[in-house]
């Protein structure tokens, strides 16, 4: 009895200890993890939660950018970190693609080795068109055109896997179209050889679109949200337009290693909420193209497993391989 009553005091002070430790944290900085280069729009999430979850959480925070591998090196990190709460992973959806389109050598599960601690933001992906290149001037007519002759319209991405190239297979996998797929190495040529006529369409992210479409060198036919936007109101979406393929909209997020506390967890998610409601948080996102999001860690963690089988599909339909 007496080795009993020992043991349950020691339990018992085991679990008062944790507690309190996750109580007490932090107690030291906090990283966030961005598996891109410096200036992404990943980056500037980052930027603006290592600014003010200080004054939040009463501890510093950095930034560390380890780029590589469309993002799986920065992710494979996170994913073996200690799960602490002290290092985090800044995230958008293509953490999801990359887990059909880097079966091989993916060396994390996307779904399965984080904690998911909150969305941050959606950055709206926009369908536009050269007006000069050819006569579709709606998605019926894109489709339509495409229909009519098979692999002779041509869209632009900044490469094979993003949410642009996947967002476009999958409206074509949906609509029936037959598109030729032009790869570049990054948004800039792509976008030079849409104005130039060269590419037919492209999905863009809208602040990247906005300034050519009101110069009327480009033309929004959808947007890929559940909404319309403000900058657009009179652009559809593609539900509205005649494509009911989903939001296709890229999302971002903040996640922790699996197994971290989930009072750590929800101190974190109640901190970044805070943040990304100050209005001069929203205006920077704004430069980007991104909206402040916020959501619960279930919820957040449902979407990434949605997502994972939605674009598992879309690969596994298009037979698309990472370069």
């Amino acid at each position: 009895m007496k080795f009993k009553a020992l043991r349950l005091m020691a339990v018992l002070a085991a679990g008062v200890v944790a507690a309190s430790s996750a109580w007490a944290w932090p107690d030291r900085p906090i990283t966030l993890v961005v598996p891109y280069t410096p200036g992404t729009g990943i980056d500037l999430i980052a930027r603006q939660l290592s600014a003010h979850l200080p004054k939040v959480l009463g501890q510093t925070v950095v930034v560390d950018n380890v780029p590589g591998a469309s993002g799986n090196i920065g992710s494979e990190r996170v994913a073996r970190a200690a799960p602490d709460g002290y290092t985090l992973l800044v995230q958008v959806n293509t953490m999801v693609m990359n887990k059909s389109l880097y079966k091989a050598s993916l060396r994390y599960d996307p779904v399965n080795d984080f904690a998911p601690v909150t969305l941050t933001s959606w950055g709206t992906l926009l369908l536009a068109r050269n007006p000069n290149a050819q006569k579709a001037a709606t998605v019926k007519d894109m489709v339509a055109e495409a229909k009519a002759q098979p692999g002779k319209l041509t869209y632009g991405t900044p490469g094979v896997g993003t949410p642009h190239h996947l967002s476009m297979a999958l409206l074509a996998q949906k609509t029936g179209m037959d598109l030729l797929h032009v790869p570049f190495k990054g948004t800039a040529g792509a976008v030079t050889d849409l104005l130039g006529g060269r590419l037919d369409f492209m999905f863009l992210p809208v602040h990247v679109a906005l300034p050519h479409i009101q110069a009327g060198k480009l033309q929004a036919l959808a947007v890929g949200s559940d909404k319309r936007i403000p900058q657009l109101p009179d652009v559809p979406t593609l539900a509205q337009a005649g494509a009911d393929v989903g939001n296709v909209d890229m999302w971002y997020g903040v996640l922790a290693p699996k197994g971290t506390p989930p009072a750590i967890v929800d101190q974190l998610n109640k901190a970044i909420a805070d943040v990304l409601h100050q209005p001069d948080v929203a205006k920077a996102f704004e430069t980007q193209g991104m909206v402040p999001a916020t959501s619960t860690p279930a919820d957040f963690g449902k979407l990434i497993a949605k997502d994972a089988v939605r674009w598992a599909d879309v690969v596994q339909k298009g037979h698309i391989t990472a370069e």
